[in-house]
């Protein structure tokens, strides 16, 4: 296999200080390039609906004069954990079957496989090793939340073949991103309600949002090659389509958050994310790759504030 990656081992779009590698010795580096070690941003973006579904089943619980203890914060590290596995596996997978294309883009050609610096049966075996720890967490919840877990695998398995057959693989990745919004509920409760539902909802949206703001960086070597995206899709038009999958995406978490009888706590974070959606839309210029990449990544901030909204919001209740 012909090697075509930076001589130092380096990929284009990660940053080159990341603690991967000042700590990792080289030859760990393209496998924690395949898991996007080096790029936290999206086990965040991952975890986050796990992290507000199992808030806001604590917050629902306190409401009804119970609380979850310890397990909240028990489960709160196993979806860390279990976001960084599942993320990493997703990335190599995703990776294994965008090999051809993630040659043919400037962005992504210096990554492991298309620079040929792992090959696709040690990709592979990379997959099943981070698969395990994620399965070893999935079953330390209780039978409905591991067959829901399960259940997400078609998803996954689904997205990094949308971008070939639809405009809108955003929402594929949503439907897979998003899933913690109703693992979080099911750890706790061992069933759903309209509440997580709501929430998956307005995660999918938000999904979209950041992800066609990621898409952008891409859409001229994605024309070329033929890979669709909402962000080709929505073109010119992308600031308002952000008014719309934002604005949808808190009005379903509020109307989530009230049935859930979240605490007032939990709407103030609403209120910040939405300024932080109106901050992004409003300087939003798609055609400067490098804003479109820190708008995305900014996500990650909307996420904790939300998060943190609905934690503290539970404390008050239990206080």
């Amino acid at each position: 296999m012909q090697k075509t990656g930076d001589i130092n081992g380096r990929v284009a779009d990660a940053p080159s200080g990341n603690w991967v590698y000042r700590i990792l010795p080289p030859t760990l580096w393209p496998y924690a390039q395949l898991a996007r070690w080096d790029r936290p941003i999206g086990w965040e973006l991952l975890m986050w609906p796990c992290f507000w579904s199992t808030a806001l089943a604590a917050n629902a619980a306190a409401a009804m004069g119970q609380s979850p203890g310890f397990l909240l914060i028990y489960h709160l590290i196993l979806y860390f954990i279990g976001a960084v596995a599942m993320r990493g596996a997703g990335c190599t997978y995703n990776d294994l079957v965008d090999h051809k294309i993630d040659m043919e883009v400037a962005r992504t050609r210096s990554r492991p496989l298309p620079s040929g610096r792992v090959t696709r049966l040690q990709a592979k075996v990379f997959i099943a090793l981070q698969a395990l720890i994620g399965l070893l967490v999935l079953l330390q919840f209780n039978w409905f939340a591991v067959i829901l877990g399960i259940l997400s695998l078609a998803i996954v398995a689904l997205y990094p073949f949308a971008k070939r057959f639809t405009d809108w693989p955003q929402f594929f990745l949503g439907l897979a991103f998003s899933w913690g919004a109703l693992m979080g509920w099911a750890g706790l409760f061992g069933s759903l309600s309209l509440a997580p539902i709501l929430l998956y909802a307005a995660a999918i949206l938000w999904t979209i949002g950041y992800d066609t703001l990621y898409a952008h960086q891409d859409k001229e070597d994605d024309e070329l090659i033929g890979v669709r995206s909402t962000a080709r899709l929505f073109g010119d038009q992308t600031r308002l389509w952000l008014v719309g999958l934002y604005g949808a995406a808190l009005v379903l978490m509020l109307l989530s958050f009230a049935l859930a009888g979240a605490g007032w706590l939990s709407y103030v974070g609403l209120l910040v994310a939405g300024g932080m959606f109106a901050y992004q839309i409003a300087v939003l210029d798609i055609n400067d790759g490098a804003q479109c990449h820190a708008l995305f990544k900014s996500n990650g901030k909307v996420g904790l504030i939300i998060f943190a909204g609905l934690f503290l919001s539970f404390l008050l209740l239990v206080a």
